[in-house]
């Protein structure tokens, strides 16, 4: 565990070596230096295929580096150069510390020392050193651009450092799309003071501060028991319980950034570039989705080999794991309830539009349900003094011709869509919470502890014990979490009126509210691409296509067809209606 923890130092040279790719594709032989001139983003697409023909087709990320200031080839090759060298000193690092002067394990475990010089170090100084730069490069030089001045003739950086009279002249101006400049360096600074503040929170060599170990077994509720007494010696000696924690902030945090990301736009010119938006959104979806179901394989796999229940008596685990009937059961009425009503108003929806009935369907223009707190929140941003981005009125930006952003006003198909997205979040988090909180023991099974994180069936020996372990509960996990992502795609684009139309012309207000109508306009909208395929010269993709769901679907077979898993899932509804007292007495 020591040798993982001391290859810290590679990990960031694996950053840079990573970065310097990402940026080496850029210069060489692209239309970048075309692509930042004034005006020229909206007329010239920005291409960098002549370095990866396949892989990388149309890769430039010129919004980003036009975004920090970049406006030549010569600045991204130094930027190559900078992460080579950054890259070859980390790995020198990492060899030191591995062969020359390797650390005690006791040096990985001062978690307040750790933390301090993280959060202060490498979170506040680099947020605070990013903030100077946005302040001092990236928005005099995008001002200057955004205003028709030539890259060539843009003074160099250091001069806007050293002329202040020059940095007082300027003032960004969004006619990109973008956010404000000024309000991302806004963000940076003030998370750079929160980080250094936080970074002298901690005890180390001197009296003052706070030793973490301490924080946590004062925190007692009165419910808690012993509270997290015990935690601290958890996470200093399992990394899997340590690395569960960090998955469910970073994909917490990952999947917020993925929201964000299309209604908060910070690059010039990706307001319009609705294919990129589309992409962000989907990458970081994923990305966030498997860290979350990666949490719950962690955290069972701590429960099964380093979870002590003899010293974690009556602390909050322990008293979780002791009322996991009750969570379980409360959780399965909650996905009970949503899946009924949600799917119940589609249902309806479908019925009455089959029986000509369309003024008594759930609608914007017949039976309104409107989302009044998510309208209440969009409201409050018009409260702001002063307004940062047309988002936050009623206004709207064209660039282009092309809608960067506008005002979206939510209505019923905003209503039932997410109560769907609702539904089947509670699924995934009843799936996953369930593998961990009955990976130790449940009725079925009360050995299961005995048993690894994987383990085969018992077949009718033991009332069929198939797919009841906690791999299996991560593997159905992770088909509800496609099934949460994949209703959140909307792949369309926005009209000026506030109208989001599908690729298939199919609106998502009107044709949204109606089972028929996603299947038709977004679920299945051009599949009948692929059914053709089979007799043209795209046939292997179609067959590459029918396979993988062939496999997908022969995979769930096995899964639902082992009945371990939902005996153990009955157990909690049969011992809540004995909790009740609402069970059935039958006579023979």
């Amino acid at each position: 565990m020591c040798c993982l923890e001391r290859r810290g130092p590679n990990d960031y040279s694996i950053a840079g070596t990573r970065t310097q790719i990402l940026v080496d594709k850029d210069p060489i032989k692209t239309s970048f230096e075309e692509w930042a001139r004034p005006n020229n983003p909206i007329h010239i697409r920005p291409s960098a295929q002549v370095v990866w023909p396949i892989v990388s087709q149309e890769i430039l990320n010129g919004d980003i580096w036009r975004a920090s200031g970049i406006t030549s080839e010569l600045q991204l090759y130094c930027t190559v150069i900078g992460a080579l060298v950054f890259a070859a000193l980390m790995f020198f690092t990492g060899w030191f510390h591995y062969h020359k002067a390797t650390p005690k394990l006791a040096w990985f475990q001062d978690v307040e020392s750790m933390l301090n010089h993280h959060l202060a170090g490498l979170l506040g100084l680099g947020s605070l050193s990013w903030a100077g730069h946005q302040v001092h490069i990236s928005l005099p030089i995008n001002q200057f651009l955004n205003a028709g001045v030539d890259p060539k003739e843009i003074p160099l950086p250091h001069e806007f450092i050293l002329n202040r009279d020059l940095l007082a002249q300027l003032y960004p101006y969004p006619i990109t799309g973008g956010s404000m400049a000024i309000n991302i360096a806004h963000h940076h600074l003030v998370i750079a003071i929160l980080f250094l503040i936080a970074g002298h929170i901690y005890k180390t060599n001197w009296s003052i501060g706070h030793g973490i170990k301490d924080i946590l077994e004062a925190h007692k509720g009165p419910f808690t028991g012993q509270g997290h007494k015990g935690l601290y010696k958890i996470l200093t000696t399992s990394w899997h319980a340590q690395l569960s924690l960090n998955l469910v902030m970073l994909g917490s945090l990952t999947i917020v950034a993925a929201q964000h990301m299309y209604s908060m736009l910070l690059y010039p010119y990706l307001a319009t570039d609705y294919g990129t938006q589309l992409s962000l959104f989907t990458h970081h979806m994923w990305i966030g989705g498997f860290l979350i179901v990666d949490v719950t394989a962690h955290a069972t796999i701590f429960m099964v080999r380093d979870y002590d229940p003899t010293s974690q008596y009556n602390d909050l685990l322990d008293r979780v794991l002791r009322h996991c009937d009750a969570i379980i059961s409360h959780l399965n009425w909650e996905c009970i309830f949503l899946g009924f009503h949600s799917f119940g108003l589609y249902i309806h929806n479908d019925i009455m539009s089959t029986l000509g009935h369309p003024q008594d369907m759930f609608s914007d223009v017949a039976i309104q349900l409107q989302p009044i707190f998510a309208q209440w929140i969009q409201n409050t941003h018009a409260l702001a003094f002063v307004a940062t981005t047309p988002c936050e009125t009623a206004s709207t930006m064209v660039v282009d011709s092309k809608v960067a952003l506008l005002s979206i006003s939510l209505g019923t198909t905003d209503f039932l869509v997410h109560h769907i997205d609702a539904f089947t979040i509670h699924m995934t988090v009843l799936i996953l919470l369930k593998g961990v909180l009955f990976v130790r023991s449940s009725h079925l099974i009360p050995d299961k502890a005995n048993f690894s994180f994987c383990f085969p069936c018992d077949g009718p020996r033991r009332g069929e014990t198939c797919q009841i372990f906690a791999s299996d509960h991560i593997f159905l996990g992770l088909f509800w979490m496609y099934n949460s992502i994949s209703v959140s795609y909307i792949l369309g684009s926005l009209s000026d009126q506030g109208w989001v139309t599908y690729i298939t012309e199919g609106n998502f207000a009107q044709r949204s509210i109606t089972i028929n109508g996603r299947l038709h306009d977004f679920l299945w909208a051009q599949a009948s691409q692929v059914i053709q395929s089979y007799s043209s010269s795209l046939s292997a993709y179609g067959l590459f296509s029918l396979g993988a769901h062939f496999v997908w679907a022969f995979s769930l077979m096995f899964l639902f067809n082992g009945r371990g898993y939902w005996q153990e899932l009955i157990e909690k509804i049969v011992w809540a209606h004995n909790k009740l007292k609402v069970t059935p007495v039958t006579q023979p």
